[in-house]
């Protein structure tokens, strides 16, 4: 199957299900060095007259380093047969090991940015604007359950580009 590319407007995908239920993988880089981790938590709307999404990183995470040095990223969404691959990506880091070597996924490039040939959904997406979650403008316990050792994410927001359907 080939991507076929659409509006994000067009999308008719469940958010909620496609992001905090089925996960996505977000990835920075070029082919020549790029890394992607699984996700789960995250959003798409409209902000500033823009299709946006919004996905949080932890500065701990090596996607993190990608994310601060380019411009672009991709969401990548697959279906339910690459979830060991999803599980692979979320649990292993790309500076221990060769993520690509491991998992069967196919790297392709666009508009500066890798996204992958197996998904069934890509996002490909700009930076407009980043925040750091600061810890005192939480107004109830989510902090103490989500944070219990510090690492606050890091929120992106990112105007969608291209949206590609199979």
């Amino acid at each position: 199957m080939t991507f076929t590319e659409i509006n994000p407007k067009d999308l008719t995908e469940n958010a909620i299900k496609l992001i905090g239920l089925d996960w996505m993988l977000i990835t920075a880089g070029d082919l020549g060095k790029y890394n992607m981790m699984t996700a789960s938590w995250g959003s798409l709307g409209v902000l500033w007259h823009k299709p946006v999404c919004f996905i949080f990183v932890r500065p701990s995470r090596y996607t993190y380093e990608f994310l601060e040095e380019n411009v672009m990223f991709s969401l990548n969404f697959f279906d339910k047969k690459y979830r060991p691959e999803l599980n692979f990506c979320g649990s292993k880091s790309g500076r221990d090991v060769d993520k690509m070597k491991e998992v069967k996924l196919t790297p392709k490039e666009e508009n500066g940015t890798v996204y992958f040939k197996e998904s069934q959904l890509v996002l490909l997406c700009k930076k407009l604007y980043f925040h750091d979650i600061i810890p005192e403008n939480f107004l109830h316990s989510i902090k103490d359950v989500v944070y219990k050792n510090g690492n606050y994410h890091r929120l992106y927001i990112g105007e969608i580009v291209s949206c590609m359907k199979k």
